[in-house]
């Protein structure tokens, strides 16, 4: 199966980029939308995505790596939800800011934008590359 590529939110006042490098590894729980959480469960090892810092920030500021995938939330006592581990695989050179995306007609179907309010996306290839050679690499 073809590496996929996602976006995860997560509001850096609770849990950051620089959390998560310092962990090494994290889970991603507490989602409670189906859409993000059918991306959740969809998710392979191996598979990237970018880490947006939401709320504060409001850019992309890294990309980790799916570590674990199809796991219980075990912030869930019915077990309903999932979640997955990541890793970080490295900081972007430079943030890519929700601005600038908006702003650029090359990504106006990104998920992130159609979906605003969906805390975990699908990233089309060809919107990983671009905005990958966008922040530097």
């Amino acid at each position: 199966m073809a590496k996929r590529y996602w976006l995860m939110k997560s509001e850096p006042d609770a849990y950051s980029w620089d959390d998560l490098v310092a962990e090494g590894e994290g889970t991603w729980d507490g989602v409670r939308n189906h859409r993000a959480a059918n991306n959740l469960r969809a998710m392979q090892v191996g598979d990237e995505a970018f880490f947006y810092h939401s709320n504060i920030g409001k850019e992309i500021v890294g990309i980790a790596a799916i570590s674990k995938a199809g796991i219980a939330d075990q912030t869930d006592p019915e077990g309903k939800w999932a979640a997955v581990k990541v890793k970080p695989v490295r900081k972007l050179k430079n943030p890519v800011t929700l601005k600038e995306i908006k702003a650029d007609p090359n990504l106006s179907e990104m998920e992130l934008i159609r979906l605003s309010r969906l805390s975990v996306a699908v990233v089309t290839p060809e919107e990983w590359d671009y905005i990958v050679a966008r922040s530097g690499g």
